[in-house]
């Protein structure tokens, strides 16, 4: 079964709001190690950006460079092989997520 990494960044207090909701919308597939669910690694930093003239910024000023406290997301997102969990996992992200572009990664793991 395949397995990806999920990392994203989210302002610190919409965080456990995020992880709440992917957990309980995909329990089998994001954030699940062996016998463990919820499972996630959360570090946090200072996140900067600069919204552009026709961005929406949920936080800061259009023009204005903004440095906001955020939290590095990680979770493992199990696959049935098509692709389809995660693809899922990053489109419900989209919508549960605060900001109008969300910043992620994926990185596909492999098993030695």
């Amino acid at each position: 079964m395949p397995r990806f990494k999920l990392v994203f960044f989210s302002p610190t207090a919409s965080t456990q709001t995020i992880l709440k909701h992917l957990f309980t919308k995909y329990p089998q597939h994001v954030g699940k190690i062996g016998q463990y669910e919820g499972c996630a690694f959360v570090t946090k930093g200072t996140g900067q950006f600069t919204p552009g003239d026709e961005a929406n910024p949920a936080i800061g000023t259009r023009g204005e460079l903004e440095f906001v406290e955020e939290h590095r997301v990680e979770v493992v997102v199990n696959d049935n092989g098509d692709n389809n969990e995660i693809k899922n996992a990053i489109s419900e992200l989209k919508t549960v997520h605060p900001y109008e572009e969300v910043a992620y990664d994926v990185y596909r793991l492999e098993d030695f």
